[in-house]
């Protein structure tokens, strides 16, 4: 299996910024260390051109150019930097080059990535550029006819849901708390609000109705390639995600994710989205919770 990353350009934040930029590179060091099949590589810059697929051009051309103004990074929530957008770009060439591998080996990673609050034309949300969005519409124009995205972030995306409205051939599903970012939402195709402190057995039983109405979408016209946003911050240990999802659940709703895309044999890219644990440690667990059973559904994949 592949797991792609950008560690290497995380751009230093002011003193007290809550955004745990060195998750990445911790992530990365652990998989490295306990997983040595998984093949670890540092992504390419995506291009101009491939950034345009889902953006606007005139965006595109004022982030790489340094013309962005400082109020649209304010409300990305990172201060501008030649470092931050070279890891946006590299952010969004991880999933680009996951999607390429998990084409031709079932399951691939982007151990960054997820940052579905960045739309067409503006980012948001510790979100410069839509990796998913952007890798998507890549894929659809190279051979995918339908795309299904799980965002299971605890913010909705409302980002990607933006850039493909009206698009029959990309379905967009969200969990997400109901009262949390963003506080004015964009329609997905199917969202599921759940309440704050939303337990184990509530999130799991929404889950599996969603998953659910994903099921008779693919019968009726299938899916070609899955993207399963794995945000952590549904954990019960997230400064921001407000539900109460225990580390048990949380390894039973990858493997709900991981199970159906076994089932149908359709290719899987898988962003580590958000996470924003109080406990820097524990949330890591999470995280390589979710690579590890990643792998090994990768790993039951080739034994098929």
């Amino acid at each position: 299996m592949h797991a792609f990353h950008c560690d290497r350009f995380d751009p230093p934040l002011p003193e007290g910024h809550r955004f745990p930029m060195a998750k990445y590179r911790l992530l990365r060091e652990q998989v490295q260390a306990q997983l040595p099949d998984v093949v670890v590589q540092e992504a390419r810059a995506a291009t101009e051109a491939e950034l345009q697929a889902a953006h606007d051009p005139a965006y595109v051309a004022a982030v790489l150019q340094g013309t962005l103004a400082p109020e649209a990074w304010r409300e990305i929530g990172f201060p501008h930097s030649p470092t931050m957008v070279e890891r946006s770009c590299r952010s969004v060439g991880a999933t680009l080059e996951a999607t390429a591998l998990a084409r031709l080996q079932g399951v691939a990673l982007n151990l960054a990535g997820g940052t579905h609050h960045a739309q067409r034309a503006k980012g948001s949300g510790f979100c410069v550029f839509n990796d998913v969005a952007v890798a998507a519409e890549q894929a659809l124009r190279h051979g995918v006819q339908r795309v299904a995205v799980i965002d299971l972030d605890v913010h909705q995306g409302n980002g990607t849901a933006d850039i493909f409205a009206g698009r029959e051939e990309v379905f967009t599903l969200s969990l997400h708390g109901d009262k949390n970012f963003p506080f004015r939402k964009s329609a997905s195709t199917l969202d599921v609000p759940l309440d704050k402190g939303c337990d184990d057995a509530t999130y799991l039983a929404a889950l599996d109705l969603a998953l659910g109405q994903l099921e008779t979408a693919h019968a009726h016209r299938p899916f070609g390639l899955m993207y399963y946003l794995a945000g952590a911050d549904a954990h019960e240990g997230d400064r921001l995600g407000h539900l109460a999802l225990t580390d048990a659940g949380m390894a039973l709703r990858d493997r709900r994710v991981l199970e159906l895309a076994e089932r149908w044999r359709v290719p899987l890219v898988v962003c580590m989205a958000g996470g924003y644990g109080r406990d820097l440690e524990r949330m890591l667990a999470v995280q390589w919770q979710t690579v590890r059973l990643c792998f090994e559904s990768w790993h039951a994949r080739q034994r098929a």
